[in-house]
């Protein structure tokens, strides 16, 4: 065999082609932001300093309670919940499901068609978008949303649009009740094309809690323009201060129109497990089922089976009470030291968020700020700024908003108090050291 045929069978000749991008990628991972390097991969421990406290990604570093993570191990030890379970989700845990929410929602709840297990809470919802979705139907997103809710409608033809939630212009600290909807706006947003809107009370990253006038208005708003919504309630745990988590699936007329969304991992602090859960009537719940079964099969059974028996003795234990109590606490350590350095804040009616006005932080004009940050909103800058100067991390809010209303969200960034209580105070001990850089 000659040398050029050798090179050229090889592919090691000097003449051959670039082949590092041979077969053309989707354009939907654009559409949707999958491609552009996200807030997740700047502010990963792995950039930041070492001893940097993390309160920018929203997992718990504290474990689930002992008795379910008992159930877990006594899953594992068994032979018919390690292997695959039916993709509506394991039975035990449905009745779980269903004995927990059908209170609630004030109906009997059928196991078989009415409640749908999913890997994740996350999982659910894709499944809902690619069950629903034709191409070019545009889903309602309230701002600043939840950075998957982008991608999932995206990526099953779905298109975006935005309404933002409006923040009080005072000065001082306020309730995330004062973040408000223009229901003129939302109103102009719906068009012939409208499909969907994203209901997400308590709000990420806001910390709001839906009332239920601004849900009736919402629900009206539905019915009128026979849309789907989507109700993400994945921290219906945590609601704070006497505060009524309302869920607008109970509201007159809304039950046939709503998938309400929850998750085991907000619930028993097990973010890992991925077991979330969809309800709603059989007409959404069976279109989603065949979608589910398509994309993952089913969901890991063991922790479902821990999962069920969270939810079984949740209310016995006075466990969600108990929890409340918790980050009730957990929060007002923060606040308290957001307070003592004279800086404006959101405090949240539920969730586990706080938003901190960072305006007012200034840095050096020279200041070395990675690649990844030129180009964002001043968000990004400040929160990389506090990571690397103070030691405590935190996540940029323009990153939940689109480029248009970037200019809202880069006055805040996000910190997260699902910690325990000696990482938090070492935190807000910290985060004093901030004062010297305010305006």
């Amino acid at each position: 065999m000659s040398t050029a045929v050798q090179n050229h069978t090889n592919g090691t000749g000097s003449h051959s082609k670039d082949r590092s991008q041979l077969i053309p990628f989707s354009s939907r991972l654009k559409e949707g932001r999958a491609l552009a390097q996200d807030v997740w991969s700047i502010y990963n421990v792995a950039n930041l300093p070492a001893d940097c406290i993390n309160l920018g990604q929203g997992y718990m570093n504290f474990a689930p309670p002992e008795w379910v993570k008992h159930a877990a191990e006594e899953a594992l030890n068994g032979v018919a919940t390690n292997h695959y379970s039916h993709p509506k989700g394991r039975l035990r845990l449905r009745e779980a499901i269903k004995n927990h929410y059908s209170p609630e929602l004030g109906r009997d709840l059928d196991v078989e068609s009415e409640i749908l297990v999913t890997s994740g809470a996350n999982e659910g919802q894709y499944s809902v978008f690619v069950a629903f979705l034709e191409h070019g139907d545009e889903v309602i997103m309230f701002e600043p949303f939840f950075d998957q809710y982008l991608p999932s409608v995206t990526f099953n033809g779905g298109i975006p649009v935005y309404v933002p939630l409006h923040p009080p212009e005072h000065d001082g600290k306020h309730s995330s009740s004062e973040w408000t909807i223009d229901f003129d706006e939302l109103r102009r947003a719906v068009t012939p094309r409208t499909k969907m809107i994203i209901v997400n009370t308590p709000h990420n990253p806001v910390g709001k809690v839906f009332t239920r006038h601004e849900l009736e208005q919402i629900a009206a708003i539905a019915e009128e323009h026979n849309l789907l919504v989507m109700a993400d309630e994945v921290y219906e745990s945590l609601v704070f201060d006497d505060n009524e988590h309302v869920r607008i699936a109970t509201l007159p007329g809304m039950w046939d129109r709503t998938v309400t969304v929850g998750s085991a991992g907000k619930m028993f602090a097990a973010t890992g497990w991925r077991v979330g859960w969809l309800i709603g009537p059989a007409s959404i719940i069976l279109p989603t089922l065949a979608a589910t079964t398509r994309i993952v099969f089913c969901t890991n059974s063991p922790l479902q089976e821990a999962s069920a028996v969270g939810l079984e003795q949740a209310k016995k234990r006075g466990f969600l009470e108990q929890q409340r109590a918790e980050y009730t606490e957990r929060r007002n350590i923060l606040t308290a030291g957001f307070d003592k350095l004279g800086m404006k804040y959101t405090e949240p009616q539920g969730s586990y968020f706080i938003l901190l006005d960072i305006s007012g932080v200034k840095w050096p004009d020279d200041y070395p700020f990675p690649e990844s940050v030129q180009g964002r909103g001043r968000d990004f800058k400040a929160c990389w700024f506090i990571a690397m100067e103070i030691g405590v991390s935190s996540i940029p809010v323009s990153e939940f908003y689109c480029l248009e209303h970037t200019p809202i969200g880069e006055n805040y960034a996000r910190f997260a108090f699902c910690k325990d209580v000696d990482t938090l105070k070492r935190a807000v001990e910290r985060l004093q050291k901030l004062k010297q850089y305010l305006a």
